[in-house]
């Protein structure tokens, strides 16, 4: 790697990392002069976000071949740990795409968590470290993205956590924060334990967490399957996927913004490019790739069904968000990393707007509910439009970007299901296309019912008079509605299809299988089959176009009651569990401590009260025997 590339690969973690510490180290502003403190947090946030970007962009036109450098950092009898980067065409535009996204999310965040009538009063205070907590969010995402080592990864990784649980929990007004910030925390946890112990069993079998000498190495195919499978807890746990997706919904207790950047291009996105980027070794796992196919599956249903009956506009996105990356994990159990990762980079765009754009709607009418919106087309102009463009790349209407990254996908299953193509069995692939396909039909249904339901038909809060957002929240929607709509056409381009070449692809046919497709149409028909319900549903009833689905409605509404399932098999074991020992503990280790500590004080008490008590008798004995003695010694001087 030469010398500039090496410092432009450093600079793209590290700008954001700085950053951040800056941020954090910060002493504390006194009361009167806090407006200065959020403008230098404004400065170091939106500054190291956009260093990274035109790094990210530098890169992209400088790294056309995979490249790498490293030093060993731990050598521990011939197990090394490395520490180093690792660039190739995939890592630099999706380095890009999280530098875009955190920029825009910091710009977007100036405006949106302001002091106001109806905002936090103490937001300046608490503004400094939420913009280091982006940054550092952003520096983590990027090291996972650069890493040339699996440790490096895990840091990334683990860093990550700890972000979103912090931005989860920002909002001390809201009661459900801390709570939703926990539970992020300890799903996510509970799926990093396999990718902890996937990790080490890839290390030490290679001799070295190298990412190089880890997909070098010839693994048994016991060992191999095993650790891929670890790998996908921890792909579950980060990208939400079945069955450790409940954490995702409940993070909408974050600010918009944060939601922003969790979905669209650094938590979510993790599980997709770790696989991407190992994805020689799932190759050599078929077993692990059957399982990947199945829970992808699984979670493009229960995402889409999910989202038809919520009334929260964001958590809408945030079920939308569990199906989407249940299509790139699905494009990946059939073999095809390209098209997952086109999909990563289009959702990015699409669904950074879409929460940018329902941040907006919520500054505007102080509230998450659809029931309690409508009408806003003509007061909000300008968001209605990036709205419009926004779900329709949700959908996959075409020209827009969705259309040719999820026909990617649903073309790679076909392939892989007819022709056997990929390393999977075409089982897999038949799973993951009809699956698919539903999910097309039921995106339409609740990214139309979206739309109708936020800015059509009467308005439904006639006290207020919302309008389009200022310019600091406004710029970043309309700069990430271009991608949203043109970042399809893209896989056009050559080089782009050579950039998302993955180690061991030889071409990048997986993104050009769009355009030779020929049943096109039917994912065509089905988007406009659920668009056309969810319009004749409105129509009847305006107030509430899921009413029609009867008694599924709370089933859908609470995603089938896994969450509860979650809770009694999981929670509440584990809550008595923890009961019991308490228990044993307090009465047990905690017991004998204290009570051996109470029995020596007791015996020290009764040791002392003997010689409290003994202390008189023993003066007055002391001064009977003086006596005795002055008698003796006067006797004696009157004989003599």
């Amino acid at each position: 790697m030469s010398t500039p590339t090496l410092w432009l690969a450093a600079v793209l973690p590290g700008a954001p990392l700085v950053a951040g510490l800056l941020g954090l180290l910060l002493p504390p502003a006194p009361s009167h002069d806090r407006a200065s403190a959020r403008r230098l947090a404004v400065a170091l946030g939106v500054t190291g976000a956009a260093v990274s970007l035109l790094a990210a962009l530098a890169l992209l036109v400088r790294v056309d071949a995979p490249v790498e450098a490293s030093t060993t950092w731990v050598d521990l009898g011939g197990l090394r740990v490395t520490l180093g980067l690792r660039l190739d065409g995939v890592a630099v535009l999706v380095a890009t795409a999280v530098a875009a996204v955190a920029l825009a999310v910091q710009v977007y965040s100036i405006g949106y968590l302001r002091r106001g009538p109806h905002d936090d009063v103490d937001v300046d205070h608490r503004y400094p470290p939420y913009a280091a907590q982006l940054s550092l969010f952003t520096a983590a995402m990027l090291t996972v993205v650069v890493s040339g080592d699996l440790i490096m990864l895990l840091v990334g990784w683990e860093v990550m956590g700890v972000c979103s649980y912090l931005l989860i929990a920002h909002d001390r007004r809201l009661p459900e924060a801390p709570g939703a910030a926990v539970k992020a925390f300890l799903v996510t946890r509970v799926g990093d334990v396999g990718f902890l112990l996937g990790i080490a069993l890839l290390g030490v079998g290679a001799g070295s967490f190298r990412i190089a000498d880890v997909l070098a190495h010839d693994y048994g195919t016991g060992t191999l399957t095993a650790a891929c499978l670890l790998l996908l807890a921890g792909v579950a746990g980060k990208s939400a996927q079945f069955p450790l997706h409940t954490w995702l919904p409940d993070a909408m207790a974050g600010p918009t913004p944060v939601s922003a950047l969790i979905h669209a291009a650094t938590m979510v996105a993790a599980g997709v490019y770790a696989v991407a980027r190992l994805f020689p070794l799932f190759e050599r796992a078929p077993a692990a790739l059957a399982v990947l196919g199945v829970m992808a599956a699984i979670t493009m249903l229960l995402g889409v069904f999910a989202a038809t009956a919520q009334d929260d506009i964001k958590r809408v996105l945030a079920w939308s968000t569990v199906s989407q990356i249940g299509y790139m994990t699905g494009a990946l159990a059939v073999g095809a990393p390209a098209a997952a990762l086109f999909h990563l980079l289009t959702h990015a765009a699409f669904k950074a707007l879409l929460f940018l754009a329902a941040g907006a709607v919520i500054h505007a009418v102080g509230t998450t509910l659809m029931s309690r919106m409508g009408g806003l087309r003509t007061a909000m102009p300008v968001t209605f439009w990036c709205t419009v463009v926004g779900l329709g790349a949700l959908a996959g209407v075409p020209p827009l970007s969705g259309f040719w990254s999820k026909d990617g996908v649903l073309a790679a299953a076909e392939a892989a299901a007819l022709d056997g193509a990929g390393p999977s069995a075409a089982w897999v692939g038949w799973l993951v296309w009809l699956a698919g396909l539903v999910g097309v039909a039921v995106t339409a249904w609740y990214a139309t019912r979206l739309l109708l339901r936020t800015f059509l038909g009467a308005t439904r809060t006639p006290l207020l008079r919302p309008h389009d957002p200022p310019a600091l929240l406004r710029w970043p929607v309309l700069l990430l509605t271009v991608p949203a709509a043109l970042l399809g056409l893209a896989a056009f381009a050559p080089w782009f299809a050579d950039r998302l070449r993955v180690p061991g692809e030889d071409t990048g046919e997986a993104v050009a299988l769009v355009h030779l497709a020929p049943n096109l149409v039917l994912p065509f028909l089905l988007l406009l089959v659920g668009a056309g319900v969810a319009w004749a549903g409105w129509r009847r009833d305006p107030a509430d176009p899921a009413r029609f689905l009867g008694p599924l409605r709370p089933v859908f509404a609470r995603a089938f009651r896994l969450d509860d399932v979650q809770h009694t098999v999981v929670v509440r074991p584990v809550g008595a569990l923890a009961r019991v020992v308490r228990t044993g503990d307090e009465l047990g280790v905690d017991g004998l401590v204290e009570g051996s500590g109470r029995t020596a004080v007791e015996v020290g008490g009764g040791l002392a009260a003997l010689h409290r008590a003994a202390l008189p008798r023993a003066a007055a004995g002391v001064l009977a025997g003086a006596l005795l003695i002055g008698l003796a010694v006067a006797l004696i001087g009157v004989t003599s």
